[in-house]
């Protein structure tokens, strides 16, 4: 069986294929910044690679792998020029299939700012010739938790929109059977839970788990980006913040799509059965 590189094993997405790879017998290499906090797997070795920006590192710790499991770099101003460095890397260490964790609703005028990215990273691996499939995972469940502050309120000009928020899980074994199996190259699919709910549905959700009332308060565009003014986090940051929620208004966090069932096999998650799941995702509200 070929070599599989995995980026982010730390991580929630990285770190739940990994594991799932490294179950089914597959041979792995971790790439990781810090050697010391990659996970411990049967057949899996590490390397070290600087970060996504430094080529070098990352071909060298790419060398020898058929394929890469490359998971979306952290948010920042720079994040495309990082991926395709990642990418040229790739190319360069002679990896012939990328699978790349995108965004629902990926465009190069998409309202949340961060999924323009994902389109711009999807067009250079495109551009490259190599094979690929990009999985564009709507938000994530465990992001519906975390909209809620301490006090239990949910804020942002999110409207009526609705969002079909998706599991960690659910993404990890997409991901794993995109490249366990056959027919997947050039293919995008659509990750998703298998409903799209509003905030109003997600705090009822949340208020079932944690015993107490949480709610959704509207917020308009402006008062989204003053009251996260005081975080005092960079320009681009609180934009993905406030257009993520705009994005849901508009409808395009809505779509709930089958691949979960079709491509893993099973049903999705719902986020009540998530919350079920995971009460950690809720603690802060407790």
């Amino acid at each position: 069986m070929d070599l599989v590189a995995v980026t982010g094993s730390t991580g929630n997405i990285g770190r739940r294929v990994a594991g799932r790879l490294a179950a089914a017998g597959v041979p792995l290499r971790l790439v990781v910044r810090d050697h010391a906090r990659a996970p411990r797997l049967d057949g899996a070795s590490t390397a070290t690679a600087a970060g996504y920006s430094d080529v070098d590192s990352m071909r060298s710790a790419l060398d020898g792998a058929a394929t890469l499991f490359l998971v979306s770099g952290r948010e920042n101003a720079d994040r495309v020029r990082e991926h395709r460095c990642a990418v040229d890397a790739a190319i360069a260490a002679g990896v012939g299939r990328i699978v790349y964790t995108s965004f629902l609703g990926a465009a190069p005028d998409a309202t949340f700012t961060f999924a323009r990215d994902h389109w711009h990273t999807e067009r250079y691996i495109e551009a490259t010739g190599v094979a690929f499939t990009f999985l564009r995972d709507s938000l994530y469940q465990a992001s519906l938790a975390y909209m809620a502050s301490a006090d239990g309120v949910i804020r942002g000009p999110a409207g009526e929109g609705r969002v079909s928020a998706v599991a960690f899980d659910d993404v990890a074994d997409v991901a794993v059977a995109v490249m366990l199996g056959t027919g997947h190259d050039g293919r995008t699919y659509d990750v998703t839970g298998p409903e799209a709910l509003t905030l109003d549905e997600v705090a009822a959700e949340l208020s079932l788990a944690v015993g107490r009332p949480i709610r959704y308060e509207p917020e308009t565009i402006e008062e989204a980006y003053a009251s996260r003014a005081h975080y005092g986090a960079p320009e681009f940051e609180v934009a993905g913040w406030v257009t993520s929620y705009v994005a849901i208004a508009t409808g395009e966090m809505a779509t709930v799509s089958d691949a979960v069932p079709r491509v893993a096999g099973r049903p999705a998650q719902d986020f009540a059965d998530f919350l079920t799941r995971n009460p950690g995702a809720y603690v802060h509200l407790l």
